[in-house]
């Protein structure tokens, strides 16, 4: 197909598709899906070769959220059934991002449910940055604790925070309709505010909410312009209890064209698939890792995940390798000197499972995608191990 050598030819260069040409990839037929796979897939290894980034998130308090976004399960007034506990001790989280760790991850992201953190959270969350890193040499670690007020981003940064993490989720013109407490315009502000402060910033989107073609373009055109280090791309994962949870509407082949899409408007861009890829993408998870260079290990926020160990013998099927914590992610042109996970530069592109951070929780009504014949709601389980419990995690 000429689009997709074109797209090839500017995914190589680091050139902006054109709106038509990534409306396109997401109007390709069944019939063309591989194709436009091993597209896709020459530029993730031009960028990226065959390792796999892996992320663990420590969800530090859970629940009781005053926003009420749509898609999440810890939002205000929810009834969903999730874990509720307020912030970790930092030798609590600690301990639970070691088991991640252990399983190979390279980034902890360190996450808390609510509309932005206090001056006293942000110490709380410190603390378990001090205590994560006197114990993992070489460890990343991006904070999610919702929009930032002026110098929260510096004093992160100076605490040892790597990166921040605040979704877009959806494009600036349907924002209104999932989430009314906040605005677009607050959490761009917030990725400019990461930005300023010399964090790595991490910003990405959620399918499946009932968003057209154009808002999915959109949103990762608006992100490309923030230039975020990291794009995380969640699928809804519908939570009985939340306004979404009937929106049951994503394919495997759906969640391919949006990856590829991605993966053509960021090609040097750490894509990460997020929240939903067990739900959503089921047995091609494993094509998956053709267009993205990086996903979550284990569970969610609030749902469970695939077995960490499962995860690592997808990774070794597919024939792709752990990147390890000795190898920078990003591209050399788009790492600042002395950055180990990579900072922008200037122009170029840049889970959601509960606060609507860096991973995802919460498929929605698609573009031209196919229905699926029956939602899977056997493959959503609320998480019931891991941190804020006694049991051990699934890493």
């Amino acid at each position: 197909m000429d689009l997709l050598n074109t797209l090839v030819d500017k995914g190589l260069r680091r050139e902006l598709p054109t709106r038509e040409e990534a409306l396109a990839v997401l109007a390709t037929s069944d019939d063309d899906l591989l194709d436009v796979v091993a597209a896709a897939g020459k530029v993730r290894r031009h960028w990226f070769g065959r390792r796999v980034k892996l992320n663990y998130l420590v969800n530090l308090k859970s629940g009781l959220c005053p926003e009420d976004c749509s898609y999440c399960s810890q939002r205000l007034g929810s009834d969903t059934g999730i874990l509720k506990y307020t912030w970790l001790k930092p030798d609590e989280a600690s301990k639970a991002a070691a088991a991640g760790l252990a399983g190979g991850a390279k980034r902890v992201c360190l996450v808390a449910s609510g509309r932005g953190p206090t001056d006293r959270d942000i110490d709380r969350v410190a603390g378990t940055i001090k205590a994560i890193k006197d114990q993992n040499e070489g460890v990343e670690v991006c904070a999610c604790l919702g929009l930032l007020s002026d110098g929260q981003a510096e004093r992160l940064r100076e605490a040892g925070a790597d990166a921040y993490n605040h979704n877009l989720n959806t494009s600036e013109s349907t924002y209104g309709d999932i989430t009314t407490t906040h605005t677009y315009a607050d959490r761009v502000d917030t990725v400019t505010k990461a930005h300023a402060a010399g964090l790595s910033a991490c910003s990405g989107l959620i399918a499946g909410m009932g968003e057209s073609d154009e808002d999915l373009v959109d949103v990762v055109f608006s992100l490309r312009e923030l230039d975020p280090d990291s794009v995380p791309v969640n699928f809804l994962i519908p939570v009985e209890g939340t306004p979404l949870a009937k929106e049951w509407h994503l394919t495997p082949q759906r969640c391919l064209r949006i990856l590829a899409m991605v993966r053509f408007v960021c090609p040097d861009i750490e894509v990460r698939i997020a929240g939903g890829r067990e739900v959503h993408l089921r047995t091609q998870q494993p094509l998956a890792l053709n267009l993205a260079n990086s996903i979550f290990l284990g569970d969610y926020l609030t749902t469970e995940g695939q077995a960490g160990q499962a995860d690592l013998e997808m990774i070794a099927d597919a024939g792709f390798e752990v990147e390890g914590t000795d190898q920078v992610t990003l591209p050399e042109h788009r790492v600042t000197v002395g950055g180990s996970c990579g900072s922008h530069e200037s122009a170029g592109c840049g889970s959601h499972d509960g606060a609507g951070c860096g991973s995802h929780e919460a498929g929605g009504v698609c573009g031209t995608a196919a229905v699926a014949a029956e939602p899977r709601t056997d493959l959503v389980a609320v998480r019931r191990r891991g941190a804020g419990t006694d049991l051990a995690p699934n890493a």
